[in-house]
């Protein structure tokens, strides 16, 4: 396990999003389209030798939704992928895909998934600002919109790309005792990467590093 520089300290919901509002922007991160510029966050956290992969992919320029549900403990909302897609079949992750280059903003992209995905529409979706660009290894640089939900959403799941949608208590995310930086075999190569167990839940890679960035931009 990861050994946290400091201890966490709790947050309320009402704390957690505050904070939220208070230190980040709707303000589209730069680099989200610059080959000279490389995000400061990625795959390339866990793993330095990502880093000069990613570089020399396509851009691929991505968002996600990161919606934290405005209960008295609050919780994130999470989607398992669809078992039979090519890409990542099975894997956890936030509602989100490519941007589309019709669309105004990362915003836009991150609320339309959501809503394509698994239903959750815009009613209930409160936008509170971006965490920083996050680069994969395959390209893809991600804008994680974190938003504030409201509880009593209805979700309908579109299972051509989603098995199931859950929430996990965000304190658990959080909590840096809980993640792990585990291995795998990758194209002839020992990879790296962040990881959280939530019972039989494995949420690991992108989703995993997006949720350190947001520890580290919310709780530090």
């Amino acid at each position: 396990m990861l050994q946290p520089e400091h201890a966490m300290v709790a947050l309320s919901a009402s704390e957690f999003f505050a904070r939220t509002r208070a230190r980040l922007t709707l303000d589209v991160p730069a680099g989200l389209n610059d080959p000279t510029m490389t995000p400061a966050r990625g795959d390339h956290d866990a793993d330095p030798v990502m880093q000069k992969i990613a570089e020399v992919r396509p851009i691929r320029p991505a968002a996600v939704l990161v919606g934290v549900v405005d209960h008295a403990e609050p919780t994130v909302l999470l989607t398992q992928r669809a078992q039979h897609l090519p890409d990542h079949p099975g894997q956890i992750s936030f509602p989100g895909g490519k941007i589309d280059k019709s669309e105004t903003s990362p915003l836009a992209s991150a609320l339309r998934e959501a809503d394509e995905e698994i239903g959750l529409g815009r009613g209930h979706v409160e936008p509170l600002g971006y965490l920083d660009l996050y680069m994969t290894t395959l390209g893809y640089r991600i804008v994680p919109v974190i938003a504030r939900v409201k509880p009593g959403f209805t979700l309908k799941l579109n299972t051509r790309e989603v098995d199931n949608a859950f929430e996990v208590p965000l304190a658990f995310l959080m909590d840096q005792a809980n993640v792990a930086r585990h291995s795998r075999d990758w194209q002839g190569l020992t990879r790296h990467y962040y990881a959280i167990t939530f019972g039989e839940r494995y949420i690991w890679g992108v989703t995993a590093g997006i949720l350190r960035n947001l520890h580290d931009r919310i709780y530090r």
